[in-house]
């Protein structure tokens, strides 16, 4: 039986208006179309008879949706016109050669990936959810830009003070994004674990830790900038560089494992290795 599927559009991309077309049209002649929406329409509502979500756009667009679809427990499909497609598996050549078998009602192959839910304990104040992260959540210093200082506290147990721009506790998934690019390990996404990984720590001996994915972190801001003089942010708490929320001296952040998991159907003609090593470059070798 064919597929029922909403289409998701990031409509910023230069080239969507030709390719949300030939989209449009490969659900038409294998699915049923339920509905259209912008990505960044403030809600999104579930056409009824949906059983896949088709996201147009990048891996940044890929990210939010992720996040913002995540209570209708249906699988997305990643549709990438971004520069890297890392989490977005398909591409517009991709879904053309497999629309018939992904849109047209074959057992769809998913794979899931696990989110960090942060919650803010504010110094003053009733502890307050901060939101989702599929990639990271990431304490960072912020204008002005001196040295904040961090205390660690992983499963009740006290661990180091982190001095520096801040920290980042990264998913599997997360791994290869900011936490690889602040010097953390790549973590296989079939690992259940959370990534601690200071940024620009003032210790020659710091190094990332990968933690089981069950962990309680529990980061205490112990020194923060403040924003002055009409400068934005000050230390903030960013969920997958898209939500930010500013943080002060005093105030606690906990981060745990969302206790649902985010389904994407996968692209058979790649792989996760593959991918890493075609468009990350793993283990390039210097160009001649």
């Amino acid at each position: 039986m064919p597929r029922s599927v909403l289409l998701l559009v990031n409509r910023n991309k230069p080239q969507m208006a030709s390719a949300v077309s030939e989209v449009r049209d490969l659900i038409a002649r294998h699915a049923r179309l339920t509905g259209e929406l912008d990505a960044d329409s403030a809600t999104i509502t579930l056409p009824k008879g949906t059983d896949l979500i088709v996201v147009l756009g990048g891996d940044g667009t890929l990210l939010a949706q992720a996040r913002r679809c995540l209570g209708f427990g249906l699988p997305l499909l990643g549709v990438n016109l971004g520069n890297l497609g890392f989490l977005a598996e398909f591409d517009l050549q991709t879904l053309r050669s497999q629309a018939a078998t992904i849109l047209g009602g074959d057992p769809l192959d998913c794979y899931e990936r696990m989110l960090i839910r942060a919650e803010v304990h504010p110094r003053q104040g009733k502890p307050e959810s901060a939101g989702l992260a599929l990639n990271d959540c990431v304490i960072t210093a912020g204008p002005p830009f001196r040295l904040i200082e961090l205390g660690l506290q992983i499963d009740g147990h006290d661990g180091p003070l982190i001095r520096g721009d801040g920290v980042i506790i990264s998913t599997p998934a997360g791994s290869t994004a900011y936490c690889v690019a602040a010097g953390g390990p790549i973590v296989s996404p079939e690992v259940p674990s959370l990534t601690v990984t200071p940024l620009a720590a003032h210790s020659l001996a710091f190094r990332p830790v990968v933690l089981p994915g069950d962990s309680r972190i529990e980061v205490t801001v112990n020194r923060a900038n403040t924003a002055k003089g009409g400068q934005a942010g000050g230390t903030t708490l960013v969920l997958d560089g898209q939500t930010a929320r500013s943080l002060a001296t005093g105030d606690r952040v906990l981060f745990q494992r969302h206790d649902q998991q985010v389904r994407f159907v996968r692209n058979p003609l790649s792989s996760y290795w593959e991918t890493l090593v075609r468009k990350m470059h793993w283990a390039a070798q210097p160009g001649g």
